[in-house]
């Protein structure tokens, strides 16, 4: 094990018979593998080099390693899976959907490639971890900013070399509205795909695999969209020649399936669908880079006959550090800003995600007052989720044009509240929420002036403890999570009980 980062190295003594303490730069690799070399007796020698389970990081290494040497998935099939062209051909041949966008290396091109494709646009870096300097842009000059930073000397990407044609700047049409999907998955070396879990994330498509809520199984996607996703996830890891972990992101809008990227390594997903399913995926995905089969692993048990799909619910919650930093924007985005993740274990989705909730910090409340700030297109279904919490004893705050369609549709709102900073309701959401008059936030923006609007709200429930859900699905996850909750308390069961 090669490791450079002094918070997890001390977790890899267990997992690796030795570890370098090194950084991770093509010189210091080399000289890992040349001590390894001299070290080898009776005819011992080092076959290769796994680069798949360490992130981004080691994939950039790869091209520093002699291809022999790089164990699994070729270095050419993770090239061809980060550079668009490549990449986008694949697609297309596969008959694939993808959003439609292009690359650019200036701030000209990518304004001509918005022309075509028109806003919003999600705006991303080649080659990066985490989805860093990643941005969803609504207008030119949220374009211009982020692309003079990107393109700057001593921009976001200046420590990497910043732009060029080998790592162009990605832009793509952003779904809104779109259900995201991670697929995980491992190809041996005879092309059989074992599909490890499909996982339905809770935030709205845009928010980063790393920061978004997800359930396995899938709570909502329809038996034809499953289907759609397993076949897809085939033909991309057959595709790329992957040979161990794929992840896959999807996302669904209207039934119809759309490829955003794939990732010929592990996932930050993996911990979680190897304890929701019980199966070793790490393990199964070094067992295949050293050339064993799924079939044979499928005889020894080690791997299951299909896809498993847990009677359970399990849910990944992202754990956030916005109490620790006052004043910084909490807007999720694409990209990443968690600190860690938690996992919550139920018999429903309702109480998996409640578990969730609480083990990233936030309990969600049994009583008290709701405010609600919905978007207009959210407005229909909201009304249904305000119904529900009013069924379940929650008292209703609402700005005006959300309260007046909750009115109009016989939903009783207790308070009227005013915009942020202004009085002309006499209160405003920032106020009540300080004063301990709101229990739970439910505000859904759309659009970049909303997006800016809900970050005084955001940052006041982080300051106060209040929880906040951006999308109507985490707010009908959260009634169902009371609810459930209320009605059948919660059971406490280990992993081993589970997968016995």
């Amino acid at each position: 094990m090669v490791n450079c980062n002094p918070e997890t190295v001390s977790t890899d003594y267990s997992t690796s018979d030795r570890l370098y303490f090194e950084p991770l730069t093509p010189d210091d690799v080399a000289e890992v593998i040349a001590a390894e070399r001299a070290a080898c007796i009776d005819g011992a020698r080092v076959i290769g080099v796994i680069v798949s389970l360490g992130g981004q990081t080691p994939l950039k290494l790869s091209h520093s390693l002699s291809p022999e040497l790089v164990l699994g998935t070729p270095v050419a099939a993770i090239d061809a899976a980060e550079d668009r062209e490549q990449w986008s051909s694949i697609c297309s041949s596969l008959g694939l959907r993808q959003p439609p966008g292009d690359v650019a290396l200036s701030l000209a091109e990518a304004k001509a490639i918005v022309r075509t494709i028109g806003y919003p646009v999600l705006v991303r870096p080649s080659y990066v971890l985490g989805g860093r300097a990643m941005e969803i842009v609504y207008d030119d000059s949220s374009l211009t900013r982020v692309m003079n930073d990107l393109t700057s000397a001593h921009g976001s990407l200046a420590r990497e070399g910043g732009v060029s044609q080998s790592r162009p700047i990605l832009l793509d049409s952003f779904l809104e509205d779109a259900i995201e999907v991670d697929v995980d998955a491992v190809r041996d070396m005879d092309g059989d795909v074992f599909i490890a879990g499909v996982m339905e994330h809770v935030e709205e498509a845009g928010v980063h695999s790393g920061d978004s809520a997800c359930a396995l199984p899938p709570q909502t996607l329809s038996d034809e969209v499953i289907a759609t996703l397993h076949s897809y996830t085939h033909k991309i890891a057959e595709a790329l020649g992957v040979i161990g972990l794929i992840n896959v992101q999807y996302a669904v809008k209207d039934e119809e399936v759309f490829v955003l990227e794939a990732n010929p390594r592990a996932s930050r997903t993996v911990p979680f669908v190897a304890k929701a399913t019980g199966v070793a995926l790490a393990q199964v995905a070094v067992r295949v880079m050293m050339g064993q089969s799924l079939a044979a692993l499928r005889d020894d048990g080690v791997v299951p006959r299909a896809t498993p799909v847990p009677s359970f619910v399990s849910v990944k919650e992202a754990v956030l550090p916005f109490s620790r930093f006052p004043g910084v924007d909490t807007i999720l985005g694409p990209e990443m800003r968690s600190t860690g993740e938690v996992m919550g274990i139920g018999e429903s989705f309702g109480i998996a995600f409640a578990k969730a909730q609480l083990a990233a910090g936030t309990r969600l409340p049994d009583k008290g007052q709701v405010f609600m700030s919905l978007a207009d297109r959210d407005k229909v279904a909201g009304l249904d989720l305000a119904r529900l919490l009013s069924g379940l004893g929650f008292t209703l705050a609402a700005t005006v044009g959300t309260a007046g369609y909750l009115r109009a549709h016989d939903v009783a709102v207790a308070t009227l509240v005013g915009k942020v900073g202004l009085a002309e309701m006499g209160v405003d959401a920032v106020s009540m929420i300080a004063s301990g008059d709101v229990q739970l936030v439910v505000n859904t923006p759309s659009g970049s002036g909303a997006h800016e609007d809900g970050a005084l709200i955001r940052g006041a429930c982080v300051v106060h403890g209040v929880p906040c859900l951006t999308t109507l699905a985490a707010g009908f996850a959260a009634a169902k999570g009371i609810a459930d909750t209320r009605a059948q308390g919660w059971r406490v069961v280990s992993l081993q009980e589970l997968h016995q």
